[in-house]
């Protein structure tokens, strides 16, 4: 199957979906809907095989979508996850001042398992390292905001592959890079990445074969205290 090659973004717009640069987990999903094409008798193995080969060399979300337009389950999946995940945070809406610091200097700082990581984290490399891993995280909040500055270090950030990952940021003489995510469950987190790498580096992407476990516990929390004060009259 031949594809053009999606010009490379200009201006100061927007990017639209289709250009956004897919992921390993994008193209997994992908790969999946093949497989179950290809069980049900609706892609012959050789269809098959041309298109996941096409997939593996996909370079943004468009050109995946061309792979499973035909396919009932693409069409499926686009109904369920047509809900569009929120943008930054209004003003006032996440206090400026963290709730958390995160500092390694000249040493290396973690944070990972299950922990709570708030509305604001705020994570500092100088010629050190940090390393923030949400795929075990607790989210009390749906939005989370991470500002991760690196000079002469390494930022790294890993998420769920179910939520949603924004980044805004730049490098002078180092690297970074977030790899865009987008969650179709209408309360799964958004995280935004705000970062600046001075001869260091940012990243942040998903961690494959992790799924946040608890996106509906703010809900479960109020239906837990509803609970509790009605018993308790």
């Amino acid at each position: 199957m031949d594809l053009h090659k999606s010009p490379a973004p200009t201006g100061r717009g927007p990017v639209p979906a289709t250009e956004l640069r897919c992921s390993d987990a994008d193209r997994d999903r992908i790969a999946d809907i093949l497989r179950d094409a290809l069980a049900e008798g609706r892609l012959t193995a050789e269809e098959h095989a041309e298109r996941v080969e096409g997939v593996l060399n996909a370079k943004t979300v468009g050109e995946l979508d061309l792979f499973v337009r035909d396919l009932p389950a693409a069409h499926a999946r686009r109904t369920t996850a047509a809900y569009a995940p929120p943008g930054r945070p209004a003003p006032g809406t996440v206090p400026a001042e963290p709730d958390a610091n995160v500092v390694a200097v000249f040493s290396s700082a973690m944070r990972k398992g299950r922990w709570r990581p708030g509305r604001r984290l705020h994570a500092y490399a100088i010629f050190g390292s940090v390393e923030i891993d949400l795929s075990e995280a607790i989210f009390e909040y749906q939005q989370v905001v991470i500002k991760a500055i690196s000079v002469f270090g390494d930022v790294t950030i890993r998420v769920p592959e179910n939520i949603t990952l924004r980044g805004t940021g730049g490098a002078v003489l180092g690297n970074f890079e977030v790899s865009p995510l987008d969650s179709g469950e209408q309360n799964a987190p958004v995280v935004h990445v705000d970062g600046l790498a001075v001869l260091g580096n940012v990243e942040a992407r998903p961690k494959r074969g992790k799924l946040v476990a608890d996106i509906l516990d703010r809900v479960s929390d109020k239906v837990d205290k509803a609970l509790r004060r009605h018993l308790d009259r």
